[in-house]
């Protein structure tokens, strides 16, 4: 889908840079705001700050690792590119174990999608709806280019959803998101453990609040009842918990992941980065070193223009739901996808509508209690 609605960025057209870095541009002499989404997160939709001067805005430039997914799945048979006013994300979290990532878990191989979401906003830009896939959900995958090289991955059956990150990296996450939705992301933006880290304490942490006690050995956290001001690796672990909240599922957790975006959001709202210039750097840095982006969103340009048009929406002008859902028979710990209500789901986004509560009312997702225990604090 484009977006005409969305405040000029002076976005040019599609690049060919694949995961490289640096494109040298004439310094820009007046001042500019440089706004970023945090990737991690449901929407994109955190600003973080700016800087004016030339050679700051070089560097910032070169910190973006941008992937020309549409040349990549150029030939294929992707949705169709709707005009309407509105905006398709796919933000997505990786869970490599590689670097800097290794204290959290065992390199297995390849790095999978340890969190997706697919952010629809509405024309205007007021508006957002936010999906979250559950990682464990077992789905069609087409044939996709493998990631290194060696060749096309047939498509399968019965596979989860994050091994196609796993197999063919950002173009087959996207092309398996757009195969279950019938829609054409606009975007792509990720973000991986260390990086999501180091935002949230350049931010200066996330104040949250909890009405229970978590306890969670695995994620390395625990919280008793009451307000909290979370530094980066408590963050990370409150969005990595399952097992010390709710059923102990993925579901559960994207409840929790869910709370916290709405935290993160306000929290975000309250800083003034403009009252310190130091700050204001230390957040575009920060933020413009984490991700990953398609190649529309590869440069400071154009980061700034997408966030900008994405700067009015709060928490509360988000509907986060899960993807409509339920356990499979042969495996508990594996989720299917309810096909009806599913397609109730990416036709409401479709076609610029809200997403019906009939859509979810059956759904295993959004049923357990996780939820209600982070609230902003």
């Amino acid at each position: 889908m484009s977006e005409p609605h969305t405040p000029d960025t002076g976005t040019p057209g599609p690049r060919r840079r694949t995961n490289t870095k640096g494109r040298r541009r004439k310094p820009q002499s007046t001042r500019r705001k440089v706004f970023l989404g945090t990737a991690w997160t449901a929407a994109g939709l955190v600003v973080l700050g700016g800087t004016g001067a030339g050679y700051l805005y070089f560097k910032l430039d070169d910190n973006i690792t941008g992937v020309d997914i549409d040349n990549q799945l150029k030939g294929d048979d992707r949705p169709e590119n709707v005009d309407n006013g509105s905006q398709d994300i796919l933000v997505m979290g990786s869970d490599s174990r590689s670097g800097a990532n290794a204290e959290y878990g065992r390199d297995q191989g390849g790095a999978r999608s340890d969190t997706a979401m697919v952010v629809h906003v509405y024309e205007g830009h007021r508006k957002a709806s936010v999906v979250s896939i559950p990682r464990d959900t077992l789905i069609s995958r087409p044939d996709c280019e493998s990631k290194d090289g060696g060749g096309t991955t047939p498509a399968a059956e019965r596979q989860m959803f994050n091994s196609a990150y796993e197999i063919g990296g950002p173009a087959c996450a996207v092309k398996t998101v757009e195969s279950l939705s019938g829609i054409r992301m606009d975007h792509y933006l990720e973000v991986d453990f260390t990086g999501f880290k180091k935002l949230i304490d350049t931010l200066g942490g996330v104040g949250i609040t909890t009405s229970k006690p978590i306890d969670d050995p695995k994620s390395h956290l625990r919280l008793d009842p009451g307000r909290h001001q979370l530094n980066g690796e408590q963050s990370l672990g409150l969005v990595r918990t399952r097992h010390a909240v709710g059923d102990g599922s993925d579901l559960g957790r994207i409840q929790l992941q869910q709370a916290f975006i709405k935290a993160l959001i306000a929290q975000v709202k309250q800083v003034d980065v403009f009252g310190s210039p130091k700050k204001m750097y230390d957040l575009a840095d920060t933020a413009t070193s984490a991700v990953t982006t398609d190649s529309g969103l590869d440069s400071v340009r154009d980061l700034s223009g997408f966030a900008r048009g994405l700067s009015g929406i709060g928490g509360g002008d988000m509907k986060m739901v899960t993807l409509p859902v339920e356990y499979d028979p042969a495996d508990p710990n594996r989720v299917l996808p309810q096909e009806k209500a599913d397609r109730k789901v990416w036709a409401a986004l479709r076609e610029d509508r809200p997403i019906p509560a009939s859509a979810t009312k059956d759904s295993a997702g959004d049923k357990g209690s996780a939820g209600g225990v982070v609230g902003a604090g």
